[in-house]
């Protein structure tokens, strides 16, 4: 028996812990913190409880921590806190009738049951959005508002959200009853409308109660949670005029429920903190746990926790620093020093310049030996001193390091009319654009959109370079076989190798035209004529060109019939031409997968960017994500390298 009774003592311990330990728990779910500001040792704010019944906070029960550390606290009733709520309904031709006649009802269960101290304001949103009536103590006045609203054209949810955020300000208690039954239909940016609205009602600290009106709308439920999340707010799903009305009086309940706390700090408080208040209302055990970004020197509160259709659900907490950032006139300065650089561009690269006196003399030999070409001489004539500071800066930069080399064949492949010092001074520019048009159109932390901007900066004039010299050769390649049948067909008829390559310059279509003519030139001024050709293979990348040269350096060294070697090797060439395109056509289902498979994760990643930024911004936002994401690209690296194995096929 004493077995017995000692095992019912421990169950009965056992169930009294978890249902006491589950009690906070419970009722963390129904409290939230909204308007926190730091004034000297003073830490203020609002505690909001959410219940049936109205609740007050048990004198000398508040305890509080900050960032795990007890602080004195103390809570004083609602009566001194600067309440203002705004009414933002949703009148456009989906509501009709019966929807408003709803509103209607709700509003003035809303209106009996708000404290008489709460200014309230009424906003509309339809084909256009607007405040009706500022936030006022005459209930009347609001109710004759709302009798005559009526229902037509479209929805625009977001700038009826921002005008209602603009008039509720940036002090006191603010909040939002939003009341929806779909989408933004009018926004045409609908993700930088609803940003930006979602981010007015972050940081200034408006709690948002979203009713969502007979609408399972993906569109609209996601901003409309996301509204909810931004201020700590809740989204109720009413689907009849009785569920409409107990939110609007839960909404309003919660008013009557509310009480400011002093938390008594060491020293001033700036920057983003955990904060834990737990207490009692009529006896019952409540905790909340809210991080609050308090900013440069105080500021409101940075939800972290929202009633969701009657769950508890996380929002991402902007980092430190970055509401404040993402406030700041940082789009103006993009795009002034956007506009900067893209006037050095011109300055630097479209301004002619000065010739030097080594150029003047290598475009009076190409006068002389190639009076039909034009040459970068000619469009050169002179230069402001700043580009050409800016040149000569950039020559200094280039010289001396071991890409220049590599760099300078890109550019004569691609038939560039740039130095070493015009292309770093491009790349130099094409970095300073890349990282303010970052900063200005990417969505999301200014850090994000800077390093997008770099990386684009650094990467894409590589890549156009790349793209031109290969356009190019691959022309090259493509033209030689002809050209060379062209000079064969020269040497039959009893001209020398000279004259044939005076045949190709003049009647091949470009790249070798041009090409053939720099040799040409080269031999006139004493090269040999292999030696120049062997310059225009390595010019060009061309495996072809350096067969044709081998060939005639053979048959130099034991003799002979130089057009029939040379109509041999161009025949080969054709053959290997066509046989690479052959297998071009059947390898091409497997390089487009592999294109497809490599854009499609960096595509989705922007297009999330712009359509849901909350839900995306979890990869850089928690560690988990940040896990997964280091994790992604080193697999994309991994399998860029694996599948161009693949796809490659050596002809």
């Amino acid at each position: 028996m004493k077995g017995a009774g000692r095992l019912l003592a421990t169950i009965g311990l056992g169930l009294a812990v978890v249902l006491l330990g589950a009690a906070p728990a419970g009722a963390a779910t129904k409290v939230s913190i909204s308007d926190v500001a730091s004034a000297g040792q003073d830490l203020t704010g609002v505690l909001t409880f959410r219940s049936e019944q109205v609740v007050q906070v048990d004198n000398d029960s508040l305890k509080a921590t900050v960032d795990g550390e007890d602080r004195p606290a103390s809570v004083s009733s609602s009566t001194s806190i600067k309440r203002t709520a705004m009414l933002v309904i949703d009148t456009s031709g989906s509501m009709g009738a019966e929807g408003m006649t709803t509103v209607r009802e709700a509003t003035r269960t809303y209106l009996a049951e708000a404290p008489d101290d709460v200014r309230v304001g009424v906003a509309t949103f339809a084909d256009t959005a607007g405040v009706d009536l500022a936030p006022t103590t005459d209930r009347a006045k609001a109710q004759r508002v709302v009798d005559g609203l009526a229902s037509r054209g479209d929805t625009s949810l977001y700038a009826g959200v921002t005008a209602a955020a603009k008039v509720l300000g940036a002090s006191g208690d603010r909040s939002m009853v939003l009341l929806s039954d779909g989408a933004d239909t009018i926004s045409t940016a609908k993700a930088a409308d609803r940003k930006r609205a979602t981010q007015a009602l972050r940081t200034q600290g408006i709690r948002v109660d979203v009713v969502r009106f007979k609408t399972d709308d993906p569109d609209a439920s996601t901003a409309l949670r996301g509204f909810a999340r931004a201020g700590g707010g809740s989204v109720i799903a009413a689907a009849d005029a009785q569920a409409v009305g107990a939110a609007f009086k839960t909404s309003a309940r919660a008013l009557r429920s509310q009480a400011k706390f002093l938390i008594t700090t060491p020293q001033q408080l700036t920057g983003s903190h955990l904060l834990r208040l737990e207490g009692t209302t009529g006896g019952t055990p409540f905790v909340v746990e809210q991080t609050v970004d308090l900013g440069g020197g105080g500021g409101a509160v940075q939800a972290t926790g929202a009633v969701v259709d009657g769950q508890s659900g996380t929002d991402a907490v902007t980092p430190i620093g970055a509401a404040s950032l993402l406030a700041s006139p940082w789009p103006w300065l993009g795009a002034m020093a956007v506009a900067a650089a893209v006037f050095l561009m011109s300055a630097a690269l479209f301004v002619p310049r000065v010739q030097t006196r080594r150029e003047l003399r290598v475009a009076g030999i190409e006068g002389y030996v190639l009076p039909s070409v034009v040459t970068r001489a000619d469009n050169r004539r002179s230069a402001t001193p700043f580009s050409q500071r800016l040149v000569d800066a950039g020559e200094r930069q280039m010289e001396g390091r071991r890409s220049t080399p590599r760099t300078m064949q890109l550019i004569a492949r691609a038939d560039l009319p740039l130095r070493a010092g015009e292309w770093f001074v491009l790349c130099a520019l094409a970095v300073i654009v890349g990282v303010m048009l970052g900063l200005v159109l990417v969505p999301g932390p200014w850090l994000l959109g800077a390093v997008l901007g770099l990386v684009i900066g650094i990467s894409l004039p590589q890549l156009v370079l790349r793209f031109l010299a290969s356009r190019r050769a691959k022309a090259f390649e493509r033209v030689l076989p002809q050209s060379l049948i062209l000079v064969a067909t020269t040497l039959k008829s009893g001209f020398g190798l000279p004259q044939a390559l005076a045949a190709v310059a003049q009647d091949s279509p470009a790249p070798v035209d041009k090409e053939f003519s720099r040799a040409l030139a080269e031999t006139r001024i004493g090269t040999d004529i292999a030696d120049a050709l062997e310059r225009v293979a390595e010019r060009m990348g061309s495996d072809a060109m350096h067969m044709a040269i081998m060939a005639i350096r053979i048959q130099r060294d034991v003799g002979g019939n130089l057009a029939e070697t040379i109509e041999t090797t161009a025949r080969t060439l054709r053959d290997r031409e066509i046989l690479e395109r052959q297998v071009a056509a059947l390898s091409a289902e497997g390089r487009l997968s592999a294109q497809i498979l490599i854009a499609l994760p960096i595509c989705l990643f922007f297009y999330m960017l712009l359509v849901n930024y909350d839900y995306v911004s979890l990869l850089w936002t928690t560690t988990l994500g940040i896990l997964m994401s280091v994790g992604a690209i080193v697999m994309l690296i991994i399998g860029v390298f694996w599948m161009r194995r693949v796809i490659r096929i050596e002809v």
